[in-house]
């Protein structure tokens, strides 16, 4: 039986987020986009209501989330602004490997201690010539006797500059290509590890974006996750699990982004009438409200596969690729119905708009989506 009733439990998560949006992230929102200094204000209020440690099981002191759940708030989160989104958001990326794949005992050294205080995380993926490709990675892992030492350097990591954990992906087997990827645990403080350039970015400028360098970085085998050569196998099982919430902002930004046109709309006058009134601004705005809920029920749909065990590679790739799209879409369309006012920096829409884009590029840009949804849907060709 198919049901689209949230629970009280959920209706009351929902609400919170969304006055936690409205009060806490919008108002500042134009002024941490300036990307002159970070929202530490805003993320100890996000701690203390849970949204850093949300998804990291109850067990180990976090929120423990179903994946609806998570979805539910990310919406709301990023209707406030999409830049403090993904500094919450990132850690729940960086901590998903650790909480699929890690040790009981890995789980309560690594994870318990972000819940008891304000702390970030950060995934460590992409490098400057391992982008989409993320197979082809040039960091190593050199094991030698009981530790693992990298070297290597990862670019464009979102919180990588105020992150306190890492989660490394290096190739501790060069020989066998992207089977021989694994995936490590690596504290802040671990001498080596160092931050390089941070990045100036054109959108979501209120979460750090930044280059990490590993040199000669030490870390115990005791903070391998899995097992050597699977961690190609756990970044693409967290980014299924991840993509969903990435689905899910893109919802949040084109929501807030068609809330504002439609209340343009309704009073600004032109030709003596508002221009709501003039059905190519009504048709587009009901087009815009169409699109976003279809983007939110294929995010919901892949969110309630996870919870539900399923495979969800295809629905993930799909909810993320249409939702950011969307998002794109609709800021743009937004936008233009503003005209002028919308270009400006006095009104929320063009950070709307310069937000939206990059949702389209992270976790997977949307033509590794496409690729991914066509392999599953074409199948093997003879």
């Amino acid at each position: 039986m198919i049901g689209y009733s949230l629970t009280e439990e959920q209706e009351a998560l929902q609400a919170m987020a969304r006055e936690f949006a409205e009060k806490e992230m919008k108002p500042k929102a134009a002024k941490y986009d300036e990307g002159h200094e970070f929202p530490e204000d805003v993320m100890k209020k996000a701690f203390e209501v849970g949204f850093l440690t949300c998804t990291i099981p109850k067990e180990y002191g976090g929120g423990g989330l179903s994946d609806i759940d998570t979805v539910i708030i990310s919406e709301e989160l990023a209707a406030g602004c999409a830049g403090m989104y993904t500094t919450m958001m990132v850690n729940a990326l960086a901590y998903t490997p650790i909480i699929l794949f890690g040790t009981d005992e890995q789980k309560k050294k690594f994870l318990t201690p972000q819940t008891e205080k304000m702390s970030f995380a950060s995934f460590c993926l992409t490098e400057r010539e391992a982008g989409s490709d993320a197979g082809a990675l040039k960091t190593r892992a050199k094991k030698v006797g009981s530790e693992y030492v990298i070297n290597g350097s990862k670019c464009f990591i979102s919180n990588a500059g105020i992150a306190e954990l890492y989660t490394v992906f290096a190739n501790s087997n060069p020989d066998k290509g992207m089977r021989g990827i694994s995936a490590f645990i690596v504290p802040r403080e671990t001498s080596g590890l160092t931050i390089g350039k941070v990045e100036d970015k054109m959108g979501q400028r209120a979460s750090n974006t930044a280059e990490v360098i590993f040199e000669d970085v030490k870390v115990p085998e005791e903070n391998l996750l899995a097992k050597e050569g699977i961690g190609f196998i756990i970044a693409m099982k967290t980014l299924d699990k991840t993509r969903a919430p990435v689905g899910a902002a893109g919802v949040g930004v084109a929501k807030a982004a068609l809330q504002y046109a439609i209340e343009y709309a309704k009073t600004r006058v032109q030709f003596g009438k508002p221009i709501a009134l003039f059905q190519h601004i009504a048709f587009q705005i009901a087009q815009m409200a169409m699109e976003i809920n279809a983007a939110r029920h294929l995010v919901w749909h892949a969110a309630w596969l996870m919870d539900e065990g399923k495979p969800c590679g295809k629905e993930s790739a799909m909810a993320k690729a249409y939702a950011s799209d969307v998002a794109m879409k609709v800021t743009t369309e937004a936008l233009q119905i503003l005209g002028g006012y919308g270009y400006m920096k006095d009104f929320p829409m063009e950070k709307l708009m310069r937000d939206a884009k990059l949702l389209q590029i992270y976790e997977g840009t949307n033509e590794i989506q496409r690729l991914v949804i066509s392999r599953e849907i074409i199948g093997p060709i003879k």
